[in-house]
């Protein structure tokens, strides 16, 4: 069986570097290397962290075309894991995505390149999560990733709470080789290209690797898929008693109300245009604004790449890593909605009931919520530069290795309304003056379209300096081997800009949502590790980390962790550490920020009952604010775990994990909303004469706090089982992830999330198979999410019953490759074969959770790889 093993992993490496033809054994001395999770060169690649390595050929073989697309299957990855698949007109990182190991957050998990931090996305996502846009890798440059998978701020720092997500990329390649791909979805919309060209040369005394790739992806609207084309549920899925109604409340040509009493109000069906019947529920005009929203936004990126390594002399080495980058990406979203911020006086000489004396409405101030959908749907294109350059040394000297870098990296981007955003002060001018009549949206002039349609600016920038330095050697020699020795110090600034234009500011512009951060710090850091081989069956490692920032104090975070080999085929490992994150300086710098999120005026509710909607779910308008007084998230963690070889042929790894969070930073405008809602410093209102009624609400004003505490457990299973027959090669690989415990503790011991509950599946696992035969290989995956609860507002109906949980998915993907052609290697495949259909979610108008599940559908590919 030894010789079938050999022969598999040989097999897998020749297509993995696409031309080899034959394989050889490398008899030369065992040479160490740098693990992640560690500062000591070791010759083993299994250290007492657990660490999952995925090679180019893993990732091939799983047949995505971005970073993103391998981590949204990953089983470790949880809630807030994010892609440009979630993005809409209402984001503020749109062309952005990222990795939540966990579920702890994008911005708790470490996203390294070659070992080294990348500066985050000058545009955080969800106002509030900075993050590092692992879009700006192209997997072309890749030549393995590896996960940490416990706590490692005492070897990294700030933000490795979750783990670490190390990007190494291909630095030795000689040759020439060209690949390009082309695949589309089975129900239209979501093309993609993606054409690379990898080359390469080396010589005794330099190599140079270069990487050029360009990605295109169309995009997917609403309409493209049936269970996205409309907001409405209930006329999609006819039969089910729960399904709901999600139309924007903010219709065409919209609802007239009373200013002095938003309760008393009718849908637009008076003149000559007037709100279609099939969208008028109750008092209110809807919009299905659906079927124009982007599910998966257009997106187009150019990437290059340079690794140079040169010798200097027999000891001394100098790199060189350059990358760059840039994106395009394309977002629409409906007409722009207005919520009771356009008004119209009694005089007006537009005004509607103008003539008759007999309505409510006759010489009566007015509001209205209508869509603009004159001036089009919106359509947000964001353009952005990457730059990362890198410069160092290594060298050895009396058997230790030293090295020294410089690293600058520099993120640019700009956001651009360029179509259907409407500046409210002139918006409201033109109805004033009458030059524009809201409500006879057909006799308007294009004069008066053009004067109150504006074009959008936000320019976001964020960079990264630093130094490091580190040297490592033995320091004393014990009976079972050397006690290995690192230290080193990192020298950081680091700085963020995100500023919209002048009208985003002045809070002219409704129908988007935008940021405004500003911030700059600098943080220096010192650390040591050990790596003790205590007997020659145990070795420990032992970890600190000092940190200095220059706007919030300073944390030292240890970290101890063994592996125990008492038999050739038994390990038993362990880790304890602390970790930390720092506030990002959007947390602390953000100004003023309006969102639109959907709550529960509960405060309304209980003064009033549900008249007037009171106790229903709406989109209101929250103010968010930073704060500057924000502490950082500490967090204690610890893995046990064990790895055995039960046969040549089998293995397995089982861990279990848990983390204890403290602090973590956050917004919760709904427990505000609730706790507050009588606080007219808190929350603004206005009065509607109704008894008892504390008023409607026009903002909630919000800000971030290090506002709760997270526990989680869990087991990470992997089970590996490799077998020859005259049929081939075959390689079998089950992981999985099982959350024993999730707990989100908010203020006053409110148990906030939970494992099981919304967007928190408590199991995710992959089994896949790998064939090889001769010049033929192949790849059969099957990924599974389990199933999760209703989002909470929605969880309990207002007649008592349970909404259904969201159902478990199923989905497979598979590769053919053939290499029997000189120098080619020819791949057809798919992700989700069977076009499964994500599970549907009353808690989303678009009818499934984008943060778990993807509207892609069934997405058919080929390509095709020739070496020269």
């Amino acid at each position: 069986m030894k010789h079938s093993k050999i022969k598999l992993t040989l097999l897998a490496a020749a297509i993995s570097s696409s031309m080899s033809t034959h394989a050889q054994i490398d008899e030369s001395p065992i040479e160490r290397i740098k693990v992640t999770g560690s500062h000591i060169k070791r010759t083993d690649m299994e250290g007492p962290s657990p660490v999952t390595s995925l090679t180019s050929q893993d990732i091939a073989n799983a047949g995505v075309t971005d970073l993103i697309g391998l981590f949204t299957k990953l089983p470790a990855a949880g809630q807030g894991t994010f892609s440009t698949q979630g993005n809409s007109s209402d984001g503020t990182a749109n062309g952005g995505s990222s990795v939540s190991l966990r579920g702890l957050g994008a911005d708790s998990t470490l996203i390294l390149v070659n070992g080294r931090r990348i500066s985050v996305s000058p545009f955080a996502n969800a106002i509030d999560t900075a993050f590092v846009d692992i879009n700006n890798i192209p997997i072309a440059a890749i030549k393995r990733v590896d996960i940490l998978k416990d706590g490692a701020s005492a070897t990294y720092g700030s933000d490795a709470i979750a783990g670490v997500i190390n990007i190494i990329l291909k630095d030795d390649y000689d040759g020439l080789e060209l690949s390009t791909k082309v695949g589309d979805t089975a129900d239209g919309g979501g093309k993609e290209t993606n054409t690379s060209l990898l080359f390469g040369s080396s010589s005794e005394k330099a190599s140079h690797t270069f990487v050029v790739d360009y990605f295109d992806r169309e995009e997917i609207l609403g309409a493209d898929r049936y269970y996205t084309s409309s907001a409405n549920q209930t006329a999609l899925r006819p039969n089910d008693p729960y399904a709901g109604d999600g139309r924007s409340s903010s219709g065409f040509p919209g609802t007239i109300a009373l200013e002095s009493n938003n309760s008393i109000r009718v849908p637009d069906t008076f003149g000559n245009d007037v709100c279609p019947a099939e969208d008028i529920t109750g008092t209110l005009c809807r919009y299905d604004f659906a079927p124009m929203s982007s599910e998966v936004p257009a997106s187009e990126r150019v990437s290059f790449m340079y690794m140079g390594n040169f010798e200097i002399n027999g000891t001394l080495r100098a790199f060189i890593e350059l990358n760059g980058q840039n994106s395009k990406t394309t977002i629409r979203g409906a007409a722009s909605p207005s919520f009771n911020e356009l008004l119209m006086s009694a005089d007006n000489v537009n005004h509607p009931f103008a003539d008759d004396e007999q309505s409510e409405f006759y010489q009566q101030d007015l509001t209205m919520r209508r869509r603009l959908v004159e001036i089009g749907d919106r359509e947000k294109r964001v353009d952005s530069d990457y730059y990362r350059s890198v410069f160092g040394f290594q060298g050895e000297f009396n058997n230790w290795d030293y090295e020294a870098a410089y690293s600058y990296i520099k993120s640019d981007s700009i956001e651009r309304g360029v179509n259907g955003f409407p500046n409210s002060r002139r918006t409201q001018e033109a109805i004033d003056s009458g030059l524009w009549n809201p409500f006879e949206p057909s006799s308007n002039s294009q004069e008066a379209l053009d004067y109150i349609e504006t074009q959008t600016t936000r320019y976001g920038k964020s960079t990264s300096k630093s130094f490091d330095g580190m040297v490592s050697g033995p320091v004393m020699e014990m009976s079972s081997g050397q006690v290995m020795l690192a230290v080193g110090a990192e020298y950081r600034e680091e700085t963020i800009s995100d500023n919209p234009d002048d009208q985003f500011i002045r809070g002219d512009v409704f129908g988007t949502e935008a940021t405004q951060a500003n911030g700059e710090r600098d943080n220096t850091s010192i650390f040591a590790e050990l790596a003790i081989p205590v007997t020659e069956t145990l070795n420990v490692q032992v970890a600190v980390r000092h940190e200095d920032y220059s706007d919030f104090g300073t944390t030292t975070d240890p970290k101890v962790a063994f592996i125990w080999t008492p038999m050739d085929e038994l390990s038993i490992r362990g880790s304890y550490g602390t970790a930390f994150r720092a506030p990002s300086l959007s947390q602390i710098g953000l100004g003023r920020t309006d969102e639109s999120p959907n709550l529960v005026d509960t405060v309304r509710c209980d003064a009033i009952g549900n008249v007037d909607q009171a106790c229903e779910l709406f989109e209101y308008t929250a103010q968010l604010a930073g704060n500057p007084d924000l502490g950082p998230e500490e967090s204690k963690s610890y893995n046990l775990g064990v790895i055995y070889e039960v046969t040549e042929d089998i293995d397995f790894s089982l861990d279990y994990y848990s983390y204890d969070i403290e602090n973590v930073i956050g917004k919760d405008t709904q427990f505000v909303f609730t706790t507050q809602g009588s606080n007219q410093s808190v929350v603004q209102r206005i009065p509607t004469g109704l008894a008892n009624d504390p008023g409607q609400v026009v903002v909630i004003f919000d800000r971030f706090e290090n506002l709760f505490d997270l526990k989680t457990s869990g087991l990470d299973l992997d089970i590996m089982y490799r077998m020859s027959s005259d049929m081939g090669d075959f390689k079998f690989n089950y992981v999985l992830n099982y959350v024993l415990n999730y707990e989100d503790i908010r203020t006053g011991d409110r148990l906030f999330a939970e494992e099981g509950g919304f967007e928190q599946p408590e199991v995710r696992w992959t089994a896949s198979t790998l064939w090889i035969k001769d010049d033929w290989s192949a790849n059969f995956a099957i990924n599974y999410v389990g199933e999760f609860k209703e989002d909470q507002p929605v969880r309990t109906r207002t007649d008592g019953s349970i909404a259904p949980d969201i159902d478990a998915f199923v989905s497979v993907d598979t590769t053919v490759n053939y290499a029997g052609i000189k120098n080619t290697i020819l791949t057809l495949g798919a992700t989700n074969l069977l076009n499964e259909e994500p599970p549907f979610s009353y808690s989303s108008s678009a009818g499934y959770v984008s943060s778990v599940h993807n509207a892609q559908g069934r997405f058919a590919y080929v390509q095709a790889t020739y070496k020269f």
